[in-house]
């Protein structure tokens, strides 16, 4: 079930770490589609529409807090690597208690302001009551969101990349026949697919949570390891909080972007959502590679074999590239089929939606590399305990984003939207490369070396 990153070929090792990962992450993305599949196909260009205008919005929340889980699991798998099981108890107690505090904070907050949010955004009138609906539905999921989130990110600290792909399976599998239940049989509209998919997370994140205390017997607390510690809270904290705002901070700049785009009206948007749907099929295996990499990168930290790093580090850059350069030539012959899925062809828009949609799917792949880039320096940095060195590469993507959608989508139009990530990619690499670079030589010299991180660990334990 464990899995230790610290022994073996870097190249096998991230390979067969990420390949699940990729697996569980296109169904998770498979069922997040679903409801725009449906949504768009079945209902209508307005709700697709709708569904795609909180997608920045969905992004800030939701990706906060995907990133407080992945950054809970660093000191999880660092300790793992070191062999400090007592320890390993103590932060799986400690992110326990934290993610019971932030799934009842963020319910609460999001739910009562979604709509202000909304009408802040510039939402088309015609879409914004159906997007109220959707949006307001989802976030009210927040809680089996956050436990799916954190019991995988615990299971991948540890090594096991398979477990939460075979519960996102069934979770997958179980929204498309949910979705078509309401949508089609109950005509339940927006509503019904945003419930399909709550759904299908709380029966992901309750059945990963019974497998994890059945099976991970070594994260079993005593009494005593179960305290609430305000030092493990505190590192915690630390890892959790960068990652999260590092997701929030460059949703902002989608949200920027996105009521720059909401102007150009309904149309445009649902073009961008099909473009963009289609795309986040595309970035899926580099989000596993890069997570692969936090993993891997924590558990050699631990161990203190910081060429290792450097090792992983640049397979899975190469691995990146190589995957980059094979996707755009796969979707530049595809890219038509991928985005039909989500038009109805029977509408009278669908061929001027179409070709704008194919607009901006190309704009975004044929950039592909600097975003592998982005995301294998910017998850190493994360695994080796810099979270909020990582978090400024969102803040650079943000202030890209944002001055698009400022300056030159009012004068370029939907052309503009289109090179948005791009420019935020370039942007943010900027940062990252020497960032890498100032990280690890940090981490080598005598006051920053492995030992020291031992060491900090150590003093945790007296706490």
């Amino acid at each position: 079930m464990t899995k230790d990153m610290t022994q073996g070929q870097p190249l096998r090792l991230i390979l067969l770490f990420a390949v699940p990962m990729m697996l569980g992450s296109l169904f998770q993305q498979f069922y997040n589609l679903a409801d725009t599949i449906i949504v768009g196909r079945f209902v209508g260009v307005d709700a697709l529409a709708a569904v795609g205008s909180v997608g920045g919005l969905s992004y800030l929340v939701l990706g906060f807090v995907n990133g407080i889980a992945c950054g809970f699991a660093i000191p999880l798998a660092r300790c793992f690597g070191a062999k400090d099981d007592v320890e390993l108890r103590r932060y799986t107690a400690n992110s326990v208690w934290l993610s019971l505090i932030f799934a009842a904070v963020l319910t609460v907050v999001t739910v009562a302001l979604t709509r202000p949010i909304l009408v802040l955004t510039n939402t088309p009138s015609d879409i914004i009551d159906l997007a109220d609906v959707y949006i307001r539905t989802i976030f009210a999921g927040i809680p089996f969101t956050l436990l799916y989130n954190v019991t995988s990110a615990f299971m991948r600290a540890l090594g096991d990349s398979r477990r939460p792909l075979y519960f996102l399976l069934v979770a997958s599998v179980l929204n498309v026949g949910l979705d078509i239940f309401f949508v089609l049989v109950f005509h339940a509209g927006v509503f019904g697919a945003a419930i399909a998919t709550v759904i299908s997370q709380a029966v992901a994140g309750l059945w990963s949570l019974a497998y994890m205390v059945k099976n991970f017997r070594m994260l079993g607390w005593s009494r005593e390891e179960g305290r609430f510690s305000t030092a493990h809270c505190a590192k915690l904290c630390m890892m959790g909080l960068p990652m999260g705002l590092q997701c929030s901070i460059t949703a902002v700049g989608n949200i920027v972007l996105q009521t720059a785009v909401n102007g150009l009206g309904s149309a445009i948007v649902a073009a961008m959502t099909a473009g963009g749907k289609a795309g986040q099929i595309l970035s899926v295996p580099l989000e596993s590679i890069g997570t692969a990499m936090t993993t891997y990168t924590s558990q050699n930290l631990g161990a203190g074999s910081l060429p290792r790093v450097r090792q992983g580090v640049r397979t899975a850059l190469g691995i990146g590239i190589l995957y980059s350069i094979v996707s755009f030539i796969i979707f530049h012959f595809s890219d038509v089929l991928v985005i039909g899925l989500f038009l109805d062809s029977s509408e009278d828009a669908t061929g001027a939606i179409m070709a704008n949609a194919r607009e901006f799917l190309f704009w975004n792949s044929v950039f592909y590399i600097p975003l592998a880039v982005l995301i294998v320096y910017r998850y190493s940095i994360q695994g080796l305990g810099y979270s909020g060195l990582a978090m400024f590469a969102g803040v650079f993507e943000m202030f890209a984003r944002a001055l698009v959608g400022f300056w030159m989508v009012p004068v370029f139009g939907y052309w503009a939207g289109c090179i948005a990530s791009p420019v935020a990619w370039f942007a943010a690499c900027f940062f990252l490369i020497p960032a890498y670079q100032v990280v690890m030589h940090r981490l080598e010299g005598s006051r920053h070396g492995p030992a020291a991180a031992r060491q900090e660990e150590m003093q945790l334990k007296k706490a």
